[in-house]
Protein backbone atom coordinates (compact mmCIF):
# COMPACT_ATOMS: atom_id res chain seq x y z
CA UNK A 1 0.00 0.00 0.00
CA UNK A 2 1.81 3.46 -1.27
CA UNK A 3 2.68 5.91 1.92
CA UNK A 4 -0.28 8.03 2.72
CA UNK A 5 0.51 12.06 1.56
CA UNK A 6 1.93 14.87 3.58
CA UNK A 7 -0.71 16.58 5.65
CA UNK A 8 0.91 19.83 4.61
CA UNK A 9 2.01 21.78 1.42
CA UNK A 10 5.69 20.70 0.62
CA UNK A 11 6.76 24.68 0.55
CA UNK A 12 6.08 24.01 4.31
CA UNK A 13 8.88 21.78 4.70
CA UNK A 14 11.12 23.84 2.33
CA UNK A 15 10.84 26.48 4.70
CA UNK A 16 11.89 24.35 7.81
CA UNK A 17 15.23 23.35 5.72
CA UNK A 18 15.43 27.59 5.19
CA UNK A 19 15.13 27.68 8.98
CA UNK A 20 17.50 24.93 9.68
CA UNK A 21 20.24 26.52 7.26
CA UNK A 22 20.04 29.55 8.85
CA UNK A 23 20.49 28.28 12.20
CA UNK A 24 23.56 26.07 11.48
CA UNK A 25 25.00 28.76 9.36
CA UNK A 26 25.37 30.98 12.31
CA UNK A 27 26.46 27.74 14.50
CA UNK A 28 28.95 26.74 12.25
CA UNK A 29 30.47 30.53 11.39
CA UNK A 30 30.85 30.98 15.73
CA UNK A 31 32.78 27.77 15.28
CA UNK A 32 35.17 28.69 12.35
CA UNK A 33 35.43 31.59 14.40
CA UNK A 34 36.06 30.20 17.93
CA UNK A 35 38.79 27.56 16.28
CA UNK A 36 40.36 29.28 13.30
CA UNK A 37 39.62 25.39 11.59
CA UNK A 38 39.39 25.43 7.66
CA UNK A 39 37.15 22.67 7.93
CA UNK A 40 34.67 24.06 9.96
CA UNK A 41 34.92 27.28 7.02
CA UNK A 42 34.07 24.89 4.54
CA UNK A 43 31.18 23.24 6.55
CA UNK A 44 30.06 27.14 7.31
CA UNK A 45 30.00 27.96 3.65
CA UNK A 46 28.14 24.98 2.72
CA UNK A 47 26.11 25.56 5.17
CA UNK A 48 25.48 28.78 3.02
CA UNK A 49 24.64 26.86 0.16
CA UNK A 50 22.24 24.93 1.88
CA UNK A 51 20.57 28.14 2.58
CA UNK A 52 20.52 28.94 -1.16
CA UNK A 53 19.58 25.62 -2.43
CA UNK A 54 16.65 25.30 0.10
CA UNK A 55 14.94 28.82 -0.61
CA UNK A 56 15.34 27.87 -4.42
CA UNK A 57 13.64 24.77 -4.24
CA UNK A 58 10.61 26.48 -1.53
CA UNK A 59 10.42 28.78 -4.93
CA UNK A 60 10.29 25.76 -7.37
CA UNK A 61 8.23 24.09 -5.01
CA UNK A 62 5.36 27.26 -5.08
CA UNK A 63 5.57 27.00 -8.86
CA UNK A 64 5.15 23.35 -9.66
CA UNK A 65 2.18 22.78 -7.26
CA UNK A 66 0.46 25.59 -9.41
CA UNK A 67 -2.39 23.89 -11.52
CA UNK A 68 -2.22 23.67 -14.96
CA UNK A 69 -3.34 26.05 -17.25
CA UNK A 70 -3.55 26.87 -20.88
CA UNK A 71 0.02 27.55 -21.07
CA UNK A 72 1.49 24.91 -19.27
CA UNK A 73 -1.15 21.56 -19.77
CA UNK A 74 0.50 19.43 -18.36
CA UNK A 75 1.65 21.52 -15.02
CA UNK A 76 4.40 23.05 -13.79
CA UNK A 77 6.15 20.14 -12.19
CA UNK A 78 9.22 19.73 -14.02
CA UNK A 79 10.32 23.31 -12.49
CA UNK A 80 11.95 21.43 -9.63
CA UNK A 81 14.57 20.04 -12.06
CA UNK A 82 15.71 23.77 -12.39
CA UNK A 83 16.15 24.08 -8.68
CA UNK A 84 18.50 21.02 -8.14
CA UNK A 85 20.20 21.75 -11.19
CA UNK A 86 21.34 25.35 -10.04
CA UNK A 87 21.97 23.81 -5.88
CA UNK A 88 24.40 21.25 -7.76
CA UNK A 89 26.12 24.62 -9.36
CA UNK A 90 25.98 26.45 -6.30
CA UNK A 91 27.81 23.16 -4.58
CA UNK A 92 30.48 23.30 -7.22
CA UNK A 93 31.22 27.14 -6.31
CA UNK A 94 31.48 26.47 -2.81
CA UNK A 95 33.64 23.79 -2.96
CA UNK A 96 35.96 25.62 -5.17
CA UNK A 97 36.26 28.56 -2.73
CA UNK A 98 36.80 25.81 0.19
CA UNK A 99 40.07 24.52 -2.28
CA UNK A 100 41.07 28.35 -2.91
CA UNK A 101 41.16 28.76 1.26
CA UNK A 102 42.52 25.30 2.04
CA UNK A 103 45.56 25.78 -0.18
CA UNK A 104 46.63 28.80 1.36
CA UNK A 105 45.91 27.31 4.63
CA UNK A 106 48.16 24.54 3.27
CA UNK A 107 51.07 26.84 3.01
CA UNK A 108 50.44 29.12 5.71
CA UNK A 109 49.31 26.48 8.51
CA UNK A 110 47.92 28.09 11.71
CA UNK A 111 47.06 26.27 15.30
CA UNK A 112 43.74 25.87 16.28
CA UNK A 113 41.98 27.43 19.31
CA UNK A 114 38.77 26.48 21.84
CA UNK A 115 38.34 23.76 20.12
CA UNK A 116 35.87 22.29 23.00
CA UNK A 117 33.25 25.07 22.03
CA UNK A 118 33.88 24.98 18.43
CA UNK A 119 32.66 21.15 18.44
CA UNK A 120 30.23 21.59 20.77
CA UNK A 121 28.65 23.87 18.42
CA UNK A 122 29.33 21.96 15.02
CA UNK A 123 27.69 18.72 16.99
CA UNK A 124 24.64 20.55 17.68
CA UNK A 125 24.45 21.98 13.78
CA UNK A 126 25.07 18.19 12.31
CA UNK A 127 22.32 17.22 14.81
CA UNK A 128 19.56 19.93 13.72
CA UNK A 129 20.39 18.56 9.98
CA UNK A 130 20.21 15.28 10.54
CA UNK A 131 16.54 15.55 12.04
CA UNK A 132 15.66 18.22 9.07
CA UNK A 133 17.02 15.33 6.53
CA UNK A 134 15.57 12.47 7.52
CA UNK A 135 11.80 14.24 7.27
CA UNK A 136 12.63 15.66 4.02
CA UNK A 137 13.97 12.71 2.48
CA UNK A 138 11.02 10.84 3.84
CA UNK A 139 8.22 13.60 3.21
CA UNK A 140 10.19 13.99 -0.18
CA UNK A 141 9.81 10.40 -1.51
CA UNK A 142 6.77 9.88 -0.72
CA UNK A 143 5.29 13.14 -2.24
CA UNK A 144 7.74 12.08 -5.72
CA UNK A 145 9.27 15.49 -5.17
CA UNK A 146 12.70 15.82 -6.70
CA UNK A 147 13.70 19.41 -4.97
CA UNK A 148 13.04 17.59 -1.32
CA UNK A 149 14.57 14.80 -1.94
CA UNK A 150 17.65 16.60 -3.45
CA UNK A 151 17.32 18.73 -0.68
CA UNK A 152 17.55 16.33 1.95
CA UNK A 153 20.26 14.31 0.32
CA UNK A 154 22.06 17.75 0.45
CA UNK A 155 21.93 18.17 4.46
CA UNK A 156 22.73 14.19 5.09
CA UNK A 157 26.36 15.64 2.99
CA UNK A 158 26.33 18.11 5.37
CA UNK A 159 25.93 15.68 8.67
CA UNK A 160 28.30 13.33 6.90
CA UNK A 161 31.50 15.88 6.32
CA UNK A 162 30.66 17.68 9.68
CA UNK A 163 31.73 14.04 11.41
CA UNK A 164 34.64 14.28 9.30
CA UNK A 165 35.50 17.52 10.20
CA UNK A 166 35.15 17.12 14.27
CA UNK A 167 37.54 14.24 14.02
CA UNK A 168 39.93 15.69 12.23
CA UNK A 169 39.71 18.91 14.51
CA UNK A 170 40.76 16.80 17.57
CA UNK A 171 43.24 14.91 15.88
CA UNK A 172 44.86 18.08 15.02
CA UNK A 173 44.60 19.49 18.29
CA UNK A 174 45.91 15.88 19.87
CA UNK A 175 49.02 15.64 16.75
CA UNK A 176 49.41 19.46 16.42
CA UNK A 177 49.87 18.04 12.76
CA UNK A 178 48.46 21.86 11.53
CA UNK A 179 48.48 20.54 7.83
CA UNK A 180 45.81 18.01 8.63
CA UNK A 181 43.17 20.77 8.70
CA UNK A 182 43.63 22.01 5.17
CA UNK A 183 43.80 18.55 3.78
CA UNK A 184 40.25 17.72 5.10
CA UNK A 185 39.09 20.99 3.72
CA UNK A 186 40.09 19.33 0.38
CA UNK A 187 38.85 16.23 0.75
CA UNK A 188 35.63 17.77 1.81
CA UNK A 189 35.95 19.93 -1.32
CA UNK A 190 35.75 16.65 -3.71
CA UNK A 191 33.41 14.71 -2.08
CA UNK A 192 30.97 17.91 -2.25
CA UNK A 193 31.85 18.23 -6.01
CA UNK A 194 30.96 14.70 -6.44
CA UNK A 195 27.45 15.48 -4.66
CA UNK A 196 26.84 18.29 -7.01
CA UNK A 197 27.85 17.14 -10.12
CA UNK A 198 25.35 14.15 -9.26
CA UNK A 199 22.39 16.67 -8.34
CA UNK A 200 23.26 18.39 -11.63
CA UNK A 201 22.97 15.17 -13.78
CA UNK A 202 20.00 14.09 -12.23
CA UNK A 203 18.02 17.73 -13.16
CA UNK A 204 19.61 17.15 -16.51
CA UNK A 205 18.34 13.87 -17.30
CA UNK A 206 14.79 14.96 -15.71
CA UNK A 207 14.88 17.72 -18.08
CA UNK A 208 15.37 15.38 -21.09
CA UNK A 209 11.99 13.58 -20.22
CA UNK A 210 13.81 10.67 -18.94
CA UNK A 211 11.73 6.84 -19.00
CA UNK A 212 9.99 5.77 -15.82
CA UNK A 213 12.09 2.92 -13.59
CA UNK A 214 12.66 -0.09 -15.12
CA UNK A 215 10.74 -1.68 -12.60
CA UNK A 216 7.61 0.26 -13.38
CA UNK A 217 8.06 -0.39 -17.32
CA UNK A 218 8.03 -3.84 -16.53
CA UNK A 219 4.29 -3.61 -14.17
CA UNK A 220 2.85 -1.90 -17.59
CA UNK A 221 4.17 -4.19 -20.12
CA UNK A 222 2.62 -7.29 -17.21
CA UNK A 223 -0.81 -5.66 -17.43
CA UNK A 224 -0.77 -4.62 -21.40
CA UNK A 225 0.50 -8.61 -21.83
CA UNK A 226 -2.30 -9.81 -19.94
CA UNK A 227 -4.84 -7.81 -22.44
CA UNK A 228 -2.76 -8.86 -25.36
CA UNK A 229 -5.22 -11.94 -26.44
CA UNK A 230 -7.56 -12.34 -29.38
CA UNK A 231 -6.15 -10.63 -31.93
CA UNK A 232 -5.38 -7.67 -29.80
CA UNK A 233 -1.44 -6.16 -29.42
CA UNK A 234 0.05 -3.27 -28.81
CA UNK A 235 2.77 -0.91 -29.77
CA UNK A 236 4.73 2.62 -29.51
CA UNK A 237 5.23 2.11 -25.40
CA UNK A 238 6.64 5.41 -23.78
CA UNK A 239 7.29 6.61 -20.77
CA UNK A 240 8.37 9.49 -19.27
CA UNK A 241 8.96 11.66 -15.89
CA UNK A 242 8.03 15.03 -14.98
CA UNK A 243 9.11 16.37 -11.56
CA UNK A 244 6.73 14.03 -9.43
CA UNK A 245 4.14 13.30 -12.38
CA UNK A 246 4.74 10.53 -14.42
CA UNK A 247 3.59 10.22 -18.14
CA UNK A 248 2.84 7.52 -20.39
CA UNK A 249 1.54 6.82 -24.11
CA UNK A 250 0.22 3.22 -26.29
CA UNK A 251 -1.23 2.38 -29.31
CA UNK A 252 -3.67 -0.55 -28.85
CA UNK A 253 -3.93 -2.09 -32.12
CA UNK A 254 -7.89 -4.27 -31.91
CA UNK A 255 -9.82 -6.11 -34.82
CA UNK A 256 -11.25 -3.51 -37.59
CA UNK A 257 -14.48 -4.89 -36.41
CA UNK A 258 -15.11 -4.00 -32.98
CA UNK A 259 -16.79 -1.27 -32.37
CA UNK A 260 -15.91 2.11 -31.00
CA UNK A 261 -17.43 1.82 -27.62
CA UNK A 262 -15.59 -2.19 -27.14
CA UNK A 263 -12.34 -0.48 -27.70
CA UNK A 264 -12.99 2.65 -25.35
CA UNK A 265 -14.28 -0.08 -22.93
CA UNK A 266 -10.46 -1.68 -23.29
CA UNK A 267 -8.50 1.34 -23.68
CA UNK A 268 -10.36 2.44 -20.27
CA UNK A 269 -10.02 -0.57 -18.55
CA UNK A 270 -6.35 -1.27 -19.57
CA UNK A 271 -5.61 2.64 -17.98
CA UNK A 272 -7.34 2.04 -14.72
CA UNK A 273 -5.02 -1.18 -14.34
CA UNK A 274 -2.18 1.26 -14.61
CA UNK A 275 -2.46 3.81 -12.99
CA UNK A 276 -3.67 1.54 -9.56
CA UNK A 277 -0.38 -0.04 -9.89
CA UNK A 278 1.59 2.78 -10.99
CA UNK A 279 1.11 5.84 -8.48
CA UNK A 280 0.32 9.54 -10.57
CA UNK A 281 1.02 8.50 -13.73
CA UNK A 282 -1.39 9.93 -16.80
CA UNK A 283 -1.94 7.36 -19.29
CA UNK A 284 -3.10 7.95 -22.73
CA UNK A 285 -3.64 5.51 -25.23
CA UNK A 286 -4.68 5.57 -29.26
CA UNK A 287 -7.02 2.48 -30.54
CA UNK A 288 -6.05 1.52 -34.32
CA UNK A 289 -7.26 -1.51 -36.27
CA UNK A 290 -5.40 -4.70 -37.13
CA UNK A 291 -6.23 -4.64 -40.52
CA UNK A 292 -4.91 -1.42 -41.44
CA UNK A 293 -1.29 -1.61 -42.82
CA UNK A 294 -0.92 2.50 -41.55
CA UNK A 295 -1.47 1.08 -38.04
CA UNK A 296 1.81 -0.54 -37.82
CA UNK A 297 3.82 2.13 -39.60
CA UNK A 298 4.48 3.93 -35.94
CA UNK A 299 5.44 0.96 -34.61
CA UNK A 300 9.42 2.03 -34.53
CA UNK A 301 8.06 4.92 -32.09
CA UNK A 302 8.65 2.33 -29.81
CA UNK A 303 12.84 1.07 -28.59
CA UNK A 304 13.42 -2.20 -30.31
CA UNK A 305 13.69 -4.06 -27.10
CA UNK A 306 10.35 -3.20 -26.26
CA UNK A 307 8.27 -4.06 -29.00
CA UNK A 308 5.87 -7.00 -28.55
CA UNK A 309 6.67 -9.55 -31.46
Amino acid sequence: MPAAAPARPLTHYAMLSIAAALVTFFLKLAAWHLTGSVGLLSEALESLVNLAAAMLACASLWVAARPADEDHAYGHTKVEYFSGGIEGVLILVAAAGICWTSMERMFHPQPLNDVRIGIAFTIFAALINFVVARMLLRVGRVAHSVALEADALHLMTDVWTSVVVIIAVVLVKLTGWNRLDPILGMMIALHIVFTGVKLVRQSMMGLMDTALPEEEIKTIRAILARHAVEGIEYHALRTRTAGARRFMSVHLVVPGAWTVTRGHDLAEKIENEIRQKVQRITVTTHIEPLEDPVSWEDAELERPENRLH
